[in-house]
């Protein structure tokens, strides 16, 4: 074994696997090592500041510094730092939210169950579907439909539900009973010609096939973000989701919203449910329930479904389901702080405030010969870099490109996230004017020495 210095950077090196993250790259480049956080920005252990354009991963929506929900923690640690829910028991802080959640969720959902993550609240949503039709003696409607490109964690249930090969490949998934249908991307996915509108025809018609050559007694339910997000900020059309409802409802299909990058004001209203005209029978939340403060996650579901599932548990005794960690007091004091905050500043209006800003800067970058589709909503927005703007042809390798821009956004001062060659972008919603104008700032150096970095290497052609 090479012998290493003892810094943090090296001794990571040597002892962690990181997800998400090519290992043996990692061994000969190493990571950025974070030392703390100020409102929308990190420092790493060299010294140098960041503009965080991604919110960590889509979810400090309070940004890195809210002193509240620090104080929300310890006040809590101090009074009772670890409690359960199991066997009717739980802590006040617990009750305290689930109260809140119901209140600020759609009126159809009216109970909550608590988890850590968003990829165990999919999980958990999947086995209350089954259980649930279980409970209703209908054994054989098990199907659980997502959407390609969407994103619903990486447990081997969720991680099923993510239909991109990099969650699936080498992992033996998907698992048997998931299925999937397309993306409502019109810009990548469209026929030559085709509206919106035809497309948007064409997905529903296209669902209902699949749920009838399925057969309809054995489809249980549909997952879907309202705005697909790890998947490229995918807005769909304005008349999708109302046509893929009324399919659902057609043949008895649950639909499950996953709001755990949309919830929390991120797309201009608390939930993208609002935004986009869902009414979900189940809703799974995490990320900026927290501002991603401490790990807490939530699954939202209707009456019937509870009804169905108590009866259930009293049948068998016990809803045989939970986490050790699940419903945690100190999470659940962090996400009551968070969500008062929320309410407290406004931050719904503020996002509504300062959004048409990020939204409008992006578009201005339009013009660029390597730039397909600016899309997005709100606080979250992405750029398709494309190797040719007429064919929407992409780069090949997908990735390669759109990993040379955030690289230079970070040596410029903010931190992108590339999605193959789509650059995300989602900020603490805290985000003001002046740091818009310094992450757009980023954006365009970045964009200048990409676009000469494409002309130079022969990838595209660039005027």
């Amino acid at each position: 074994m090479t012998a290493r210095s003892n810094s943090a950077a090296n001794r990571d090196i040597e002892y962690h696997l990181h997800p998400y993250t090519n290992a043996r790259k990692n061994e000969h480049e190493g990571s950025m090592i974070m030392e703390r956080g100020d409102g929308v920005y990190v420092v790493d252990d060299q010294g140098n500041r960041y503009l965080e354009a991604m919110a960590g991963l889509w979810c400090t929506g309070l940004g890195f510094s809210e002193e509240r929900l620090v104080k929300a923690a310890t006040d809590q640690m101090a009074r009772l730092p670890y409690y359960h829910s199991f066997a009717q028991k739980t802590a006040s802080p617990v009750v305290d939210l689930a109260e809140k959640l119901v209140e600020m969720t759609p009126p159809q959902l009216t109970k909550v169950f608590f988890a850590n993550s968003g990829s165990e609240a999919n999980d958990t949503a999947i086995k209350i579907v089954w259980y649930y039709n279980n409970a209703l003696g209908r054994t054989e409607k098990k199907k659980i439909i997502s959407r390609v490109k969407g994103y619903h964690g990486v447990t081997i249930a969720a991680a099923s539900l993510t239909a991109m090969p990099y969650v699936q490949t080498g992992f033996d998934l998907p698992i048997a009973n998931i299925i999937h249908t397309g993306a409502p991307h019109h810009y990548r996915f469209a026929k030559e010609g085709e509206s919106e509108e035809a497309f948007t025809d064409r997905l529903a018609q296209e669902l209902e096939d699949l749920i009838l050559s399925e057969g309809p007694d054995t489809v249980a339910a549909f997952i879907g973000e309202p705005l697909q997000g790890a998947g490229g900020v995918i807005v769909p059309p304005e008349s999708y989701w109302a046509k893929i409802q009324a399919v659902l409802k057609k043949y008895d299909v649950l639909l499950i919203a996953d709001e755990v990058i949309c919830g929390f004001g991120r797309t201009g209203q608390m939930f993208g449910s609002e935004t986009f005209g869902l009414k979900p029978d189940m809703m799974t939340l995490a990320k900026q329930l927290s501002s991603a403060y401490a790990p807490i996650s939530a699954v939202m579901v209707s009456d019937p479904i509870y009804q169905a599932v108590a009866d259930s548990s009293d049948k068998l005794g016990s809803f045989g389901h939970g986490y050790t960690y699940g419903a945690h007091p100190v999470a659940a004091a962090v996400a009551l702080e968070t969500l008062k905050i929320y309410e407290e500043r406004e931050i719904v209006s503020h996002v509504q405030t300062v959004a048409p800003q990020l939204q409008e800067g992006l578009r201005r970058f339009q013009d660029s010969p390597i730039i397909g589709e600016i899309r997005g909503i709100g606080l979250i927005a992405a750029a398709e870099l494309v190797a040719d703007k007429a064919g929407k042809t992409p780069f090949d390798p997908i990735g390669k490109v759109g990993a040379y821009f955030t690289a230079r956004a970070q040596a410029h001062g903010v931190i992108f996230r590339n999605l193959g060659d789509s650059i995300a972008v989602c900020p603490p919603m805290i985000i003001t004017e002046a740091e818009i104008d310094q992450l757009l700032e980023g954006f365009a150096a970045a964009l200048a020495e990409t676009e000469a970095w494409v002309a130079e290497q022969g990838l595209a052609a660039v005027a």
